[in-house]
């Protein structure tokens, strides 16, 4: 038993002693800090556990607006009073970050029908804003959407065209802005006995695979509706932003107000976004990690898994 403990203890300093030294594979991952105070955060400001090991940082950088990616999602089965809304969401697209460029999509039978791919001309993007369908049901599951969507993330024309060429592409930094009312028809009940999705817990899984941070508002969707209705959709659209360093903006009973206040917290949410890297050890699927910050006034938000491996700025493979 002593020759075990003994064998066991050098193998754990040999992993300490790897990491210390800079080994394992390079990993990114994007954090999103909101201070109350002006800062410019670099790696030593936090402390990073990975699988409950203190591990070092190698490097803090903000995400450049040209360096972003953000997809609009949009339950197509979303009540039809949200059409009181396109105008915001048409200024919303025109006055992104230059250079960020911009998907629109409305989930249709469990995956993500392209209005407007990846670009840059707001102004098109903005044009192929419209009126949710409003068909209860069909989006399946926004969940299958968001599934789909993440493992086969689409590009825009210009990185398209830089790999015909065999020029690098680069790997922007990806964030996906969800409207949709959460409810998972295909779990069943929405009792709050009943939270445990298998196909929400999935669509997290491919979200953090992808290195994607989910964000979301709650609209009501057509023929779906009720207090416990609106507690199960909140509740998984909250699991979803929770474990993948998104936010859910929106909780109560009834559709907001306006949806104008959550576009501009997720503006400046994508605007105070930072991506973390760090050298993951092993060769695991998905590693927890649990980030915190020694800045005074200043919250960090990361997801709680990441995939060993993943680049978001560095040329694509």
């Amino acid at each position: 038993m002593t020759r075990y403990l003994i064998a066991f203890t050098l193998l754990a300093s040999s992993a300490t002693m790897l990491q210390a030294q800079g080994g394992g594979t390079p990993t990114q991952f994007l954090i999103q800090v909101d201070s109350k105070a002006p800062v410019v955060p670099v790696a030593k400001d936090f402390t990073l556990k990975v699988d409950n090991r203190v591990t070092p940082l190698t490097s803090i950088a903000r995400v450049p607006a040209d360096g972003a990616q953000v997809a609009l999602l949009i339950d197509d089965g979303l009540r039809v009073s949200i059409g009181r809304e396109l105008d915001t969401l048409r200024s919303f697209v025109t006055e992104l970050r230059p250079g960020t460029e911009i998907f629109i999509g409305y989930m249709q039978n469990g995956r993500v029908i392209p209005a407007q791919n990846f670009t840059t001309d707001y102004a098109a993007a903005a044009k192929a804003i419209r009126v949710p369908q409003g068909v209860a049901g069909i989006n399946a599951s926004p969940y299958f959407c968001l599934s789909n969507f993440v493992k086969n993330w689409p590009s825009n024309q210009e990185t398209q065209v830089s790999l015909q060429q065999s020029a690098p592409a680069v790997r922007k930094s990806r964030f996906v802005l969800m409207l949709s009312d959460g409810v998972d028809p295909y779990n069943g009940s929405t009792s709050i006995a009943n939270q445990n999705s298998p196909y929400v817990a999935a669509a997290v899984r491919d979200a953090q695979r992808a290195g994607v941070a989910i964000y979301s508002i709650y609209y009501g969707n057509a023929g779906i509706y009720g207090a416990r209705a609106n507690f199960s959709g909140q509740s998984y659209l909250q699991q979803v932003s929770d474990a993948t360093g998104g936010t859910a903006y929106y909780q109560g009973n009834w559709n907001p107000v306006s949806i104008e206040p959550y576009l501009k917290s997720f503006q400046g949410a994508v605007a105070e976004s930072y991506i973390a890297t760090f050298s993951a050890l092993g060769e695991k699927d998905l590693v927890n990690i649990n980030l915190k910050t020694h800045l005074p006034k200043t919250k960090v938000r990361a997801p709680q898994l990441v995939h060993p491996g993943t680049e978001l700025s560095m040329q694509a493979r």
